[in-house]
């Protein structure tokens, strides 16, 4: 999803900076995009120091932030009798304190454009999972964090917004998209029928970054073929 937002951006003349913790396939990413469109930091988000390097370098090849995309995000599944205390710190870690860092540390640069921010949350954060509650928690809260934020954030000038996926065709999801049993029952709970494209949740992320979308904030839109429509009982 990441990727994919980045070449949307690109596409519409942004210059875009990638973050992650593998240097190989950020530049692979980057020699997709267009080296001359991209500013690659490597390091953990869940780091401050990774953060102030992020807007440091930003600032030095850019100028300025427009907007901040906060999509990192790490899945640990689990019930409660086997999940750890080092997985529950970690999942929010970078799930939360991640985008809490970015947000705190760009706000003064987006501010003084009235810019934008846009959290990849999940619909695992609108309702619960089985066997992944600690992911659940974590998506819940940034929900939560985008609402709360964009009451704080509107007078600034500043939107905040969150997109909420379903499952998706990323690395991520291999597990699931790769289970045809699994990918049997998601079938049958997303009316579409099948996951979602990354660019399909690219195109909505960019929507809320652009001046279509300048009376909106505080808003969590599920991309997910359907499945919320649903109150959950089955197909009869």
């Amino acid at each position: 999803m990441g990727f994919a937002t980045a070449q949307r951006f690109v596409k519409e003349g942004y210059k875009v900076v990638l973050n992650g913790r593998t240097a190989e396939k950020l530049a692979s990413a980057a020699e997709k995009i267009g080296t001359t469109n991209c500013l690659i930091v490597v390091g953990d988000i869940s780091k401050q120091e990774t953060i102030e390097n992020i807007m440091h370098s930003t600032l030095a090849e850019f100028g300025r932030i427009d907007v901040l995309v906060n999509n990192a995000a790490v899945f640990l599944g689990g019930t409660i009798d086997e999940f750890s205390l080092e997985d529950w710190n970690k999942q929010f870690a970078i799930n939360v304190t991640g985008p809490f860092l970015t947000i705190k540390h760009a706000l003064p640069h987006l501010e003084k454009n009235k810019g934008a921010i846009i959290n990849v949350s999940s619909v695992s954060g609108l309702g619960g999972d089985w066997g992944a509650f600690g992911y659940d928690a974590t998506k819940g809260a940034l929900n939560l964090m985008t609402k709360g934020l964009a009451l704080d954030l509107a007078p600034k000038g500043v939107r905040i917004n969150a997109v909420a996926p379903s499952i998706t065709d990323t690395e991520m999801s291999s597990f699931v998209i790769n289970d045809d049993e699994m990918m049997e029952a998601f079938g049958k709970r997303v009316a579409m029928g099948r996951p979602g494209k990354p660019e399909e949740v690219a195109d909505v992320i960019f929507f809320l970054a652009s001046e279509e979308a300048r009376f909106v904030t505080g808003t969590i839109i599920p991309v997910d073929g359907g499945l919320s429509a649903s109150n959950g009982q089955p197909k009869l």
